[in-house]
């Protein structure tokens, strides 16, 4: 794993992410998250590639803005399945049982979803606000579960995954779960990602 401090110093460019890799992002505010994010996602649109964004409402809403105000065709991104959204709270429900994550049902969900964005041989990017929505929960070993589970997607499938983490929700208490979940991404970011 490489742990990068303030983004002046880390220099990420999404396109040259290896398909299997699984970045990691601690950011302050959401918009250092959202640059980050509109960097990754709008960077696949326009290179032909796939992005599916798992993420919060508000989160899908700053998004929009900023990728209409890049003059991302997101219409047209998702009539050609390019782009593919989801709602956290939403997805959670596809494959959690009792606070936990069913590896059954939550290879079917990713399954689905990778099929629908790799169509045509394309390249796939997914970001996933699903693990910050658990450990919001206070549900620390269900949320290095999941990690644990998109790890198996990554090493057996092509595609780039980014995850993100508001840093308020950390505390002492939670530094061995920490360690876990950085110790299962390639890469994580404190701050900014360029």
């Amino acid at each position: 794993m490489h742990v990068a401090a303030e983004t002046s110093e880390a220099t990420i460019f999404w396109g040259d992410i290896a398909p299997s890799q699984h970045v990691a992002q601690f950011y302050a505010d959401d918009t250092m998250l959202l640059d980050t994010l509109t960097g990754f996602v709008g960077g696949g649109l326009t290179a032909g590639e796939s992005a599916i964004v798992i993420a919060t409402p508000e989160h899908f809403r700053a998004l929009k803005q900023r990728l209409q105000s890049a003059n991302v065709d997101l219409t047209r991104a998702m009539f050609e399945d390019r782009y593919i959204a989801l709602e956290a709270d939403v997805a959670l429900t596809s494959f959690m049982v009792d606070d936990w994550p069913d590896e059954q049902l939550f290879s079917s969900f990713v399954t689905g979803l990778l099929h629908r964005a790799s169509a045509h041989n394309r390249r796939v990017r997914v970001f996933g606000e699903m693990v910050a929505v658990l450990w919001a929960r206070g549900l620390e070993a269900a949320t290095v579960r999941l990690e644990d589970l998109w790890n198996q997607f990554c090493k057996d499938d092509s595609f780039s995954l980014f995850c993100a983490y508001p840093k308020a929700g950390f505390t002492e208490d939670s530094s061995r779960s920490l360690d876990a979940i950085c110790i299962a991404h390639s890469t994580v970011f404190h701050g900014r990602v360029i």
